[in-house]
């Protein structure tokens, strides 16, 4: 089979220990970045660019970020959606307040402002842990969502409190934010973001931070034995995380609607992410990617298979059928398969690797 891996030999530790290990696995991740940068340009709409592939991609970020809290370091958050609020607003603040700052610069500000509303939500961490930690981040949520909505300074006095994008270029005249901006340009911009970032996750998972991050989750008091600081760990895990969900919420408001409210990031926000690493894979950067594809395209699926098979269904129906229907799945890779798709991958390539004798 062509994912066979023998005489793949591996001199040096470094070329053992790269992200992608085996030759088959370059190749398709390279694959995956011709097409995503030049095929998907070239032949996609711009319903498609606007509509899904960058809610995709923004939903994946947001995804890695609660993965790298929830799925490496075991710490249970429900306040992405708040997290991302913060992003969302701090770059609006930045940009109208500077608006000669380049929006790669205001975007990794407003992702560091974020960071350090992670790390003062996540001091609790250190005390409490499980329920009492979720409760503490539903307590955060519901804090930051009350706080922008009620202080009007940080949408600018605005009387509907909506925060709409200023047009801004990443160079010369490539807008990616405003009406100046066109589809193929914000969704460039979001997928080389996402990509960058992406990396970084994994490699940043697994180094000596990462096994620190699965040492807490496994038995923090035993991580805390061997030398562990669980302080350092916990609150550097919520800091990552929430940098990155901050950068999420931040292309949310500014590349993919133009303009936001506060209710946009409310509790369904942080369950829908939730939701995303569960069915995608508990710590798994890919489990992210398939977590928020599933959950972008499931709807797109429920609601156009009626229509090709030809039954005239009403839309109040299909919308209890979606929510059904993403309950039922989540409940089922729960009992089935905790691990979710991106365990269901992993065991396809062992079984390409054995083939034809797969156990």
């Amino acid at each position: 089979m062509l994912y066979r891996e023998a005489g793949q030999f591996k001199s040096s530790y470094g070329a053992d220990e790269a992200i992608f290990p085996i030759r088959q696995d370059r190749w398709l991740f390279a694959a995956a970045l011709i097409v995503a940068y030049v095929v998907v340009p070239l032949i996609a709409s711009e319903y498609w660019l606007l509509s899904i592939l960058i809610p995709f991609l923004v939903f994946s970020l947001a995804a890695i970020g609660l993965n790298i809290l929830t799925g490496y370091a075991g710490q249970v958050s429900l306040g992405t959606g708040g997290f991302m609020a913060v992003g969302a607003f701090a770059t609006y603040k930045l940009a109208t307040s500077f608006p000669d700052l380049n929006i790669v610069v205001v975007f990794i500000l407003a992702g560091l402002i974020t960071a350090m509303v992670g790390v003062l939500f996540g001091w609790p961490s250190l005390r409490i842990k499980g329920f009492y930690l979720a409760v503490a981040t539903l307590a955060a949520q519901f804090f930051l969502i009350w706080m922008f909505n009620k202080f009007p300074w940080f949408n600018n006095y605005t009387p509907s409190g909506v925060i709409s994008a200023p047009p801004r270029a990443v160079f010369g005249h490539v807008f990616v934010t405003g009406a100046e901006a066109n589809s193929v340009d914000k969704y460039l911009f979001v997928l080389s973001a996402v990509t960058l970032l992406a990396l970084a996750a994994k490699n940043l998972v697994r180094g000596r931070v990462g096994r620190e991050w699965m040492a807490i989750r496994d038995m923090d008091i035993a991580a805390e034995i061997i030398g562990i600081r669980p302080l350092k760990t916990k609150l550097l895990a919520f800091a990552i995380s929430s940098f990155y969900c901050g950068i999420a919420g931040a292309m949310w408001a500014f590349i993919y609607t133009g303009g936001v409210e506060a209710l946009a990031f409310d509790i369904d926000r942080s369950f829908q992410i939730l939701f995303m690493i569960i069915i995608g894979g508990l710590g798994s950067i890919l489990g992210s990617f398939l977590g928020a594809a599933f959950i972008v395209l499931l709807p797109l699926l429920l609601e156009r298979t009626p229509m090709a098979l030809g039954f005239d269904v009403p839309v109040n129906y299909l919308s209890n059928m979606q929510s059904m229907i993403f309950g039922a799945l989540i409940i089922f890779f729960l009992i089935v398969e905790p691990r979710g798709l991106a365990r269901l991958w992993q065991i396809g390539k062992e079984k390409l690797r054995m083939w034809p004798f797969p156990y």
